[in-house]
């Protein structure tokens, strides 16, 4: 691995061995009004690059080829290049036969400016990354007049959730559609639910219960060859400048229904968290544990549990209590509403369902060929990013904060990178060990 990769095409030969304002009072609705719509159908063709080659990309990247018999991936881009090899070697062994696979070493981009190439390939791009790069790809995709589906979370500080919203704003001038990787929006059991909720079924929402309680995901060791940069981009879950910690980068699916189906961003955030099991450097600085209280504009309180500790309940699930009713809701294609008598209003149970994963590649690309300008995920996908960023600050600090203290600070904490060879933006002290964030002492406002 080269310690500084630029912009460049992977070599023919190693890629072949190695292939063998920020309103608390509503979220933008995904779908737009028909006056607002393109009328030009795209004809032939729909070339897509993808912007970061690890497992979720390489996900997404088939669903696209999946999603419509036009697609064509032209383009790939990663900082690693083993990254690349590998991603295009998965959808090579699944899609060779087909065509759709049309990447190849001179259109497979590699280094911190890699996705620049990739992008201007494309009539559409998938940006799936670590979180911490996501302003910076957007933007550029943005500008460049690219139809986009970008993973979740989009930032993970605020200065980055200004950037989406701003670029955000030029996408719905430029009619792009952007379809935000919170994939419950596009699940039929939520989607039947949220119906019911419009329809007054079990009235106002007064609390609520969100969970995203599990055993926690990999580890990579550092490796004696890796600076300190490039290590932290390949383990980069326990770092906050590009992953947001698991209640961003994770628990957001949770914390973004509350936010759906109240209608609305909180107004403020206090909780708690730490480390129990997390110890050492190749934990970062992340916490395993994180409780929040969300309190809504109109009173409503959302407690928040995110979790990563082996051996311990796990519960990934949403759960609402109304005035009229109640909801218990999970990804598992359940949706259970029952009156507060008791009854019985609506149970979903759909073994047929179509994956939602697929199901926004399906209706983004449907758009697309359509020549329709039908989503803008946007502004649903930096406020809810935005309400766990909120939640983190608030168990990091052990302080309420507010939303409006939040998005007034300059909280930031991505640099500028170029190279493996940069400065990190935490450093390890002596022994090794990261700087963890202290509730009491941790200060964000």
């Amino acid at each position: 691995m080269k310690k500084n990769p630029k912009t460049n095409q992977v070599n023919r030969r190693t890629f072949m061995e190695q292939s063998a304002k920020l309103a608390a009072a509503g979220i933008l609705m995904n779908r737009l009004p028909a006056s607002t719509r393109k009328q030009i159908s795209h004809e032939g063709e729909i070339k897509v690059a993808l912007v970061g080659c690890g497992g979720r990309g390489t996900g997404a990247a088939a669903q696209a080829i999946l999603a419509d018999e036009d697609v064509r991936l032209v383009a790939i881009a990663d900082v690693f290049e083993d990254q690349a090899t590998q991603c295009y070697q998965n959808l090579i062994d699944r899609f060779g036969d087909s065509g759709k696979v049309k990447a190849n070493p001179e259109t497979t981009f590699i280094g911190f400016d890699g996705y620049k190439k990739a992008i201007d390939m494309a009539d559409v791009v998938i940006l799936t990354t670590p979180p911490g790069f996501r302003p910076q790809h957007f933007e550029y995709a943005v500008e460049k007049n690219k139809q986009i589906f970008m993973e979740k979370p989009v930032a993970t500080d605020v200065s980055g959730i200004k950037r989406v919203l701003e670029a955000g704003k030029q996408a719905s001038a430029k009619k792009l559609n952007v379809i935000v990787g919170l994939q419950r929006h596009y699940q039929k059991n939520y989607r039947e639910v949220k119906k019911l909720l419009d329809r007054n079924r079990i009235g106002e929402i007064v609390s609520g219960q969100v969970y995203w309680n599990s055993g926690g995901v990999w580890v990579r060791p550092r490796k004696p060859e890796q600076t300190e940069l490039e290590y932290q981009m390949r383990n980069w879950y326990y770092f906050n400048w590009v992953c947001g910690d698991h209640i961003v980068e994770q628990h957001i699916h949770n914390i973004d229904v509350a936010n759906w189906f109240i209608g609305s961003v909180p107004a403020s955030a206090q909780g708690m968290g730490g480390r129990e099991v997390r110890k050492g450097p190749d934990h970062g600085q992340i916490f395993d544990h994180h409780f929040v209280e969300f309190t809504y504009p109109d009173g409503q309180v959302i407690a928040s549990q995110c979790r990563h500790q082996k051996g311990c309940m796990n519960r990934v699930e949403e759960v609402f209590q109304g005035t009229k009713g109640n909801v218990h809701i999970h990804s598992g294609n359940y949706g259970h509403v029952i009156s507060s008598k008791g009854k019985e209003i609506y149970k979903h149970q759909g073994e047929n369902d179509i994956d939602p994963y697929q199901q926004e590649h399906n209706e983004l690309f449907a758009a697309i060929k359509a020549g329709k300008y039908k989503y803008n995920d946007v502004e649903r996908g930096a406020h809810s990013t935005m309400t766990a960023i909120l939640g983190r600050m608030a168990t990091y600090s052990g302080q309420v904060i507010t939303w409006e203290e939040a998005m007034a600070s300059d909280h930031k904490l991505v640099p500028e990178l170029h190279s493996f060879n940069d400065t990190a933006p935490i450093l390890p002290d002596e022994n090794g060990d990261y700087p963890v964030p202290v509730p009491g002492k941790t200060r964000f406002i």
